[in-house]
């Protein structure tokens, strides 16, 4: 396999980067380290722009790490009349699939129509049709449109009563949180300066309004960070931040929570994705497949607290569960068959009148992005969805370099990332960069599960894993019994991809946290000792043991309903 360059990028290496700013600050400062607060640094540091991010927590640690993990075109919201945001998430699910082949696959689904449904035969047909027609034509593939018998062949389990037919076509998914911090990689390799656990305390302000932001690391260093510009890119903290640079601002959100349960993908027997209108209240929903899982999802309630609590509580569970039974009943799904939960909470951006009055409904509230400037000059993103993250970053940069002097605007680049593969992306394609790294894994003594694991999270980039194996044949040590993933995931999650703390690497770098009944709390100290050893500075036993023991209550908080 051709190793390709794979520059160091570890908390040892922020916190040296943190000493070098300079005093006279930046062109851009970027608030929120998620999907589209790193494609905005990425977009704006190509361009030429002098960029740093600060994120509160981990890179992808919010809604970016929590959501259905899906990079699709958006059909559900055909009924809508959202075509525009249709025809561009479709144009950016094809783009990714090229650019990220490792992390963004195909997925074949299937939209079953029902004799008592809302959806009949011809409608989902013309709607498929429009379809693959936004996509111009250049879906995975076409839909097919199959009759009763061909639908029990392919999904055996599927309940039958009732069941007329279905579409077959394809959407990706995507490992989300691995996006997130491949997004952060890049921008970080096109020289702009990211900051995790680095929180903003207040804002400076200038005779033109906000100049800048006041931080606290997790260090318990305070500076200010002055900029020409600063973007709010925070998500579901969007309204908080933009009340601490205006206090008494109206709000812009309309903040839901979508909460998705995870089960072994035996006890339900899915062989496709399926989308489907949920029997308990008609909501379109999914059932997932992940590998030996399934997740059903999701939930979209009102959410008015803070975005860092955001959990499954009993009644999203139960909601999940029944839903699910509808469409596969011999399943009989009960709390029990429950491994693990998450909960994000969305960004909407929401008409005023349904603010004020509360009248338009949760998974009514639009999908689409805005940008704007407030008065106290801040610049925010909002709404928008995982798929179309980069268009949203894109336009963020366009506005602020519009804002620019034009001195200063006529020396940068034009945008870049359409045509640029994130880190691990492969132009050879994703099938001979899974054979190669499967093939040097195995002769490693990599198990293929395992090893295909690799290809599928770091692309290309597995290559320099390989050679921390081939130093160390320890690393190819699998982390827990039956899942796939290997030591030397910990220490590249370290040397490479800026993690910090145990639940860093268990949850966001691995998906151990979600894939273990236990959580992972089995494997949390032999992890830690892990990183305990590669960490500058490195972890004593005191610090080992406070790890842990903040692991096991992230754990908890996420299995009470069990």
């Amino acid at each position: 396999m051709t190793r390709v360059q794979d520059p160091s990028f570890s908390a040892a290496d922020q916190d040296q980067a943190w000493e070098r700013l300079p005093e006279e600050g930046c062109d851009l400062l970027v608030i929120g380290g998620g999907v589209t607060g790193a494609g905005i640094a990425r977009d704006a540091a190509l361009r030429g722009l002098r960029t740093v991010l600060v994120e509160q927590g981990d890179f992808g640690g919010g809604t970016s790490g929590a959501s259905s993990r899906l990079i699709h075109g958006g059909l559900r919201y055909l009924e809508t009349g959202d075509i525009r945001l249709v025809f561009e998430a479709s144009a950016e699910r094809r783009r990714l699939l090229g650019q990220a082949p490792h992390l963004v696959q195909p997925l074949p689904f299937l939209f079953p129509v029902f004799r008592d449904g809302d959806v009949g035969f011809r409608k989902l047909q013309a709607g498929m049709w429009l379809y693959d027609t936004l996509s111009l034509f250049r879906n995975i593939q076409r839909h097919r449109m199959l009759r009763r018998g061909s639908v029990l062949e392919m999904e055996p389990n599927l309940r039958q009563e009732g069941l007329r037919g279905a579409a077959r076509y394809f959407d990706a998914a995507v490992d989300d949180a691995r996006l997130a911090l491949s997004t952060v990689r890049a921008a970080a390799e096109a020289g702009a300066s990211l900051f995790s656990r680095t929180r903003v305390t207040g804002f400076a302000l200038g005779d033109a309004g906000v100049a800048g932001v006041e931080v606290s690391r997790h260090t318990g260093d305070r500076r200010t960070l002055h900029a020409r510009a600063v973007v709010n890119a925070t998500g579901p903290w969007l309204d908080r931040l933009r009340m601490m640079a205006s206090p008494g601002i109206s709000p812009r959100l309309r903040p839901t929570k979508g909460v998705h349960v995870v089960v072994d993908r035996e006890r339900v027997g899915n062989r496709h994705a399926i989308i489907f209108t949920s029997p308990v209240d008609g909501r379109v929903m999914f059932v997932l497949p992940w590998g030996d899982f399934t997740y059903i999802g999701t939930t979209d309630t009102d959410f008015g607290g803070d975005p860092g609590t955001a959990r499954a509580d009993q009644a999203d569970v139960d909601y999940l569960i029944a839903s699910a039974n509808g469409i596969y009943p011999d399943a009989s799904l009960t709390v029990g068959d429950v491994v693990s939960t998450w909960a994000g909470v969305r960004p909407l951006l929401a008409p005023a009148d349904a603010l004020r009055d509360g009248d338009v409904s949760e998974s009514g509230t639009s999908r689409e992005h805005i940008v704007w400037r407030d008065e106290s000059g801040l610049y925010n993103i909002g709404g928008g969805k995982l798929t179309t993250y980069r268009i949203m970053a894109k336009d963020v940069v366009d506005v602020v370099v519009r804002d620019l002097p034009g001195e200063r605007r006529r020396r940068l680049a034009p945008p870049a990332t359409a045509d640029a593969p994130l880190p691990g992306g492969y132009d050879r394609g994703w099938n001979a960069l899974r054979d190669a790294v499967v093939r040097e894994a195995t002769a490693l003594g990599i198990a293929e599960p395992s090893a295909e694991l690799l290809a599928r999270s770091y692309g290309s980039r597995a290559a320099t894993l390989l050679d921390m194996v081939r130093e160390n044949p320890a690393l190819a040590t699998p982390i827990a019994p039956d899942r796939p993933f290997i030591r030397g995931q910990v220490v590249y999650a370290i040397r490479h991809e800026a993690a910090r703390t145990l639940e860093d690497v268990l949850r966001r770098r691995t998906h151990i946290f979600y894939e273990l009944r236990d959580g992972g709390i089995a494997v949390a100290e032999s992890v830690a000792r892990e990183m305990a050893a590669v960490m500058l500075p490195v972890w004593d036993e005191d610090d080992i043991d406070r790890e842990v023991a903040r692991y096991r209550r992230r754990v908890a908080e996420t299995r009470g309903i069990q």
